[in-house]
């Protein structure tokens, strides 16, 4: 496995989760990292990227104002933020690394699972 995301769990909503997305392996630095996530029955979602340094960022719509992408390339690693959480946030989240954001997948690794619930 050359990305692991961790940092999931159950939250209630209005809670906060951060996940992290560490690289072995590889420097992250080259390239832009990317989370996206799958609920049960759904489609595949992208939920935002950054890209390397100096860094840009975008986010899906339905998590705009709530989740916040960051890098730090010293730990190899890039975290999700995810604050005001919701339900419809449950899914298993994947990173990936992406020579650019939008583009294929270079590297991606196992998920971590957030589930959001009273």
């Amino acid at each position: 496995v050359q990305l692991q995301a961790s940092g999931g769990g159950l939250v209630q909503p209005g809670g906060s989760l951060r996940l992290s997305c560490v690289a072995s392996r590889f420097a992250l630095d080259y390239y832009a990292i990317g989370w996206f996530r799958q609920a049960p029955g759904k489609e595949r979602e992208g939920v935002s990227c950054i890209t390397g340094s100096p860094a840009s960022t975008n986010y899906a719509d339905s998590v705009k104002g709530r989740f916040t992408i960051s890098r730090d390339n010293r730990k190899n690693t890039v975290y999700l933020q995810m604050n005001s959480l919701k339900p419809e946030d449950t899914a298993v989240y994947y990173c990936a690394a992406y020579v650019a954001c939008g583009g294929p997948a270079s590297y991606w690794g196992q998920g971590t699972q957030v589930t959001v619930s009273s």
